[in-house]
């Protein structure tokens, strides 16, 4: 049985779309998507089957009123664009398309500190209180949070690193307030509304961004503060000694990936096992080379081995984001390619 309007997905319209457009107006709007968004709509457009043509006529109609909205809001505002839209196609009508542009243009809190540099960020926040300090890095991109985190005081990080855990909603209020403290302004109004940041997901990222030694003293204070919250945390992210969870082919992929020289140094500190692990997906000859320069290799430094940990895991957590291999994280059930 055919979907109605209301069932199908915003991807399924827009695949019904771009076919009503026709070929040459479908070839044009791909030029202003991303590779992503061109791979999900070509995927969602190859599984249309028949179009009633009552319900293109439909998606058509709707996407004529959400474009005509746009423009009246770029003319005079969400009010104006209300106002019009109510007159033409009725109060309720018009504030669903509304709300459903309006939860595309508002400006996320703290915008203007994502265009920031870190260490200015830093020398704003670092005498700030931690919750304050939490709820800012909450907002920023993970990189930048990381390198924030990783510049605090140890005995801060985590505290900082806890509170981001465990942070649910914030009000406009709060937000208002330590955007004060920060003493600059957002490029629009923040939206009149409760807004989530935080949780587990989100101090996963931001640990991700950090060096390896501060990862470690984060993880290694939350085991003693709080032990069942670092094991969350511990679940969902990937380290280096993690590299026995993959499968063969995904360690051959990796070890073609990375420098020999990162990977010498990474388990120059690495336990038996992993060793084993890498050993064994390597040629007899590379094995050989490579037990035979580890064990003549003089003292390295603990943060060298450190910081080519870091590299060969940001080398596979980028594979894994190309969906070139897959990290199985928590409970196990994912499967490795």
């Amino acid at each position: 049985m055919a979907k109605g309007m209301k069932e199908l997905s915003g991807k399924e319209k827009a695949a019904i779309l771009v076919i009503s457009l026709g070929p040459d107006v479908a070839a044009q709007v791909y030029k202003h998507l991303s590779e992503e968004e061109i791979e999900r709509l070509t995927l969602q457009i190859s599984q249309v089957r028949k179009v009633d043509s009552s319900l293109k006529e439909e998606i058509i109609t709707q996407f004529h009123q959400l474009a005509l909205a746009q423009d009246y809001i770029t003319q005079g505002g969400i009010g104006y664009a209300k106002t019009v839209l109510e007159k033409a196609v009725g109060k309720d009508e018009a504030m669903q398309i509304i709300n459903r542009l309006t939860s595309t243009l508002q400006v996320r809190p703290f915008d203007f500190a994502r265009k920031a540099d870190p260490g200015q960020i830093l020398n704003f926040i670092q005498n700030e209180h931690p919750q304050t300090i939490a709820l800012i890095l909450s907002y920023l991109d993970s990189s930048q949070a990381g390198q924030i985190l990783s510049e605090l005081p140890q005995e801060m990080q985590a505290d900082i690193a806890k509170r981001i855990a465990l942070m649910d909603r914030t009000s406009p209020e709060v937000i208002n307030e330590v955007e004060q403290i920060l003493e600059r302004k957002l490029s629009a109004t923040v939206t009149q509304d409760f807004t989530q940041a935080g949780g587990v997901e989100a101090v996963v990222e931001v640990l991700n961004g950090v060096d390896r030694s501060t990862e470690r003293t984060i993880l290694d204070a939350l085991e003693i503060q709080d032990p069942e919250l670092a094991e969350e945390i511990k679940k969902r992210m990937f380290v280096f000694e993690d590299i026995v969870t993959l499968d063969n082919r995904a360690i051959q992929r990796v070890i073609r990936e990375v420098q020999n020289e990162d990977l010498l140094l990474a388990l120059r500190a690495s336990s038996e096992e992993v060793k084993d692990v890498m050993f064994k997906n390597m040629s007899q000859r590379m094995a050989e080379n490579f037990k035979e320069e580890m064990e003549f290799m003089g003292p390295v430094r603990l943060r060298d081995v450190e910081e080519a940990q870091s590299r060969i895991v940001g080398t596979i957590r980028r594979l894994e984001e190309a969906g070139e291999l897959v990290i199985a994280r928590g409970g196990g059930d994912d499967v490795i390619v």
